[in-house]
């Protein structure tokens, strides 16, 4: 499903922001992003639940037509004991549409784009992951974001101590 907008609404939906990528704004610009669910093993979703994931290192990665989450990292929950035990950083099948998954594919592999997590939510109960399609951005457009939200936090403050 294309999300539109911003940041989901956590009261309205009943939707839990377990873990963003930041990181990801600040080195890609942002296109299209999806809600994709997980496939998960063992106890991964108590983990995920106890807020013990990180994207920042994460990617988005196609094989075989599937699309699979690589490099994201859920901490084995202790509790689980060795039965529970699955590798933190294995690949993760992302479950999405069949028309939604070859039109990513296509974009993929004819413009150059890549695809990374953005954040990762929990949704009446079951985790999903805000993927984007993202192209990289160049140092100088860093630079030029840097110093655009530092204006911008400038003129913020100006306004509030005009009128207060």
């Amino acid at each position: 499903m294309n999300i539109e907008g911003s940041t989901p609404n956590i009261m309205a939906e009943g939707i839990k922001v377990v873990a963003r990528n930041r990181k990801a704004f600040h080195d890609y610009h942002i296109h299209d992003k999806y809600e994709a669910g997980l496939v998960l093993q063992g106890s991964e979703i108590k983990s995920i639940r106890n807020n013990q994931v990180n994207l920042r290192e994460g990617f988005v990665q196609e094989r075989e037509g599937e699309l699979w989450l690589m490099s994201v990292h859920i901490t084995p929950y202790k509790q689980a004991g060795i039965y529970g035990y699955v590798e933190p950083d294995r690949p993760r099948k992302l479950l999405l549409h069949r028309k939604e998954i070859s039109r990513i594919i296509d974009e993929l592999h004819q413009r150059g784009y890549t695809m990374v997590p953005t954040q990762m939510y929990l949704k009446n109960g079951r985790a999903k992951v805000e993927v984007a399609l993202a192209k990289g951005k160049r140092d100088y457009d860093k630079r030029q974001s840097l110093s655009k939200r530092d204006a911008d936090r400038e003129i913020q403050r100006a306004i509030k101590e005009r009128y207060q």
